[in-house]
């Protein structure tokens, strides 16, 4: 029953507050994770563990909905341009973090930089009817790979600073994740070619939505414990298990019945823990250091998607250039697990949260201000 209190409490506060930031025009896993750190001080002797496993949950369906997003085509199309683009934006904030740990590079640099060059899938979802459906893959595409790049960058480091010098152990951990993930997409392929048809008429004779829910969740959480398995985050599964049940295989209606009870589990229960539990652990430090940290690094990195992303209409290209440059919630968990492994020093961890945390502010707050001085001046209004 306390655990239920307290699940209670982050839920309700957290829906609160994040329709609070939605009128605002603000994404409301922002007004999630504000509340987290309110309740922070408020909360003092919560059940971190049990806690800290419900907002896991909410990490896998997140990572689920990610994968429903887009399809396996989708991202193959899009991540050729994605991915160089995800190369240089990663080069580039390595190279912008060397000024901040003294000229030298090392773990802290590697993991700031994957921390840095992701983009937030719930920030390009809500300017997309600034840059139209037409970038929308690619802007998703790009949130997509820089989150599962980033994961497995950060568990590189922690797996060579837990057995130096020896990588043979790592290279074949290399391998056997390659071969899962390439192993699952020709099975999707296959699939799609062979046997579509039978997989949508066995769904149809279903005669509920929670059968369909439930066979998703016996195909997830069974990828998820491979990854887990073979020692990848075990919320790859999940992302590759939305990523296999997109509309062309399953078909528009079973597809419309999954993403339904996925949205409501998700949104509903899941995330706001998730986002609140990331506001209860954010740690940082205000400093002029920091702040010029943040500047620095947003705008090298708006000016960098925006020129990789132009277009004709300069404010197509800010907006553009600030869905790709939304940074993301996934930063504050990889951060706290680079620093919990002794890989991410104390202060880059500070650094890199606070500019996860007032990247996806600042992108925001660019949709809203184009969208608000876009029709001014379409209307000739001074």
């Amino acid at each position: 029953m306390e655990i239920i209190g307290y699940v209670f409490v982050i839920i309700a506060f957290a829906r609160l507050l994040a329709e609070v930031f939605e009128r605002l025009g603000y994404p409301g896993f922002l007004g999630e994770i504000t509340a987290g750190m309110i309740l922070s001080a408020v909360l003092v002797g919560m059940p971190r563990d049990q806690l800290e496993l419900m907002a896991e949950l909410g990490l896998f369906f997140l990572m689920i909905s990610a994968g429903l997003e887009v399809t396996p085509e989708e991202l193959h199309y899009a991540g050729k341009t994605t991915l160089p683009l995800y190369g240089i934006t990663y080069a580039v904030m390595f190279a912008t973090t060397l000024p901040f740990t003294g000229w030298s590079a090392g773990s802290d640099n590697v993991i700031s930089a994957a921390i840095l060059s992701i983009a937030s899938a719930p920030i390009v979802l809500r300017l997309k009817r600034f840059f139209g459906e037409d970038f929308l893959h690619v802007a998703l595409s790009y949130a997509v790979i820089s989150e599962v790049m980033g994961l497995f960058i950060v568990y590189m480091v922690v797996r060579f600073h837990e057995s130096p010098g020896n990588y043979a152990p790592i290279l074949w951990d290399i391998f056997k994740d390659a071969a899962f993930i390439g192993g699952i997409l020709y099975v999707n392929y296959l699939i799609g070619i062979r046997h579509k048809v039978m997989l949508i008429r066995f769904l149809r004779r279903l005669r509920s939505d929670e059968a369909v829910f439930g066979l998703f969740m016996i195909l997830s959480t069974s990828l998820a414990f491979i990854s887990e398995e073979i020692g990848m985050h075990f919320t790859i599964g999940g992302f590759l298990a939305g990523l296999l049940m997109h509309s062309d295989l399953l078909g528009t209606k079973q597809y419309d019945r999954l993403t339904t009870i996925i949205s409501g589990v998700t949104y509903g229960i899941f995330a706001p823990i998730f986002f609140a539990w990331r506001g209860l652990n954010f740690e940082t430090e205000l400093s002029f250091v920091v702040v010029e940290f943040f500047v620095v690094i947003y705008t090298v990195r708006l000016l960098l998607s925006a020129l990789a992303v132009r277009r004709d209409s300069l404010s197509k290209s800010l907006v553009r250039g600030a869905g790709i440059a939304s940074f993301g919630v996934l930063g504050l968990l990889m951060g706290e697990i680079g620093f919990v492994s002794g890989v991410l020093s104390e202060h880059m961890y500070a650094m890199s949260s606070l500019a996860s945390v007032l990247g996806i502010f600042a992108s925001a707050t660019v949709g809203r201000l184009v969208n608000y001085w876009s029709p001014k001046k379409a209307s000739g209004a001074p």
